[in-house]
């Protein structure tokens, strides 16, 4: 059974700084790229950021890039996203997912692309 498994998400002021974890289990880790996707209340859920099985290439969004980094660790079968400089437009419940190809080229930021997906974690970002 596959399992993707968020922590990491919170409350914090404008200007701070959150590290999500994502460990995941039941498929082989190191050959599916990584996603993490965010959905805010009311809105659809969006693309944030995505990193090759390697980890040698990433890929963000506009509006996080500069703040966010997506990191991945294949011996510990997790992806990470740390945030800093938060803004409250970054409130929303943030999801990992996983490609749906093997050995795929990655870097991919359409939903569809995505097989496995986690439950998500709340980031709230106060003003």
């Amino acid at each position: 059974q596959v399992q993707l498994v968020e922590s990491g998400g919170g409350l914090v002021q404008a200007g701070g700084s959150l590290s999500l974890s994502c460990v995941v289990s039941g498929l082989t880790f190191r050959n599916r790229a990584m996603g993490w996707f965010r959905q805010a209340p009311g809105k659809e859920r969006e693309f944030v950021a995505a990193i090759t099985y390697s980890g040698r290439s990433t890929l963000y969004v506009d509006s996080v890039k500069g703040r966010f980094t997506i990191s991945r660790d294949n011996a510990k079968n997790t992806v990470y996203l740390q945030m800093i400089s938060l803004k409250p437009e970054d409130t929303a419940v943030y999801y990992c997912a996983a490609d749906r190809e093997i050995y795929g080229s990655g870097l991919r930021t359409v939903r569809d692309a995505y097989v496995y997906w986690g439950q998500g974690t709340q980031v709230t970002v106060s003003s």
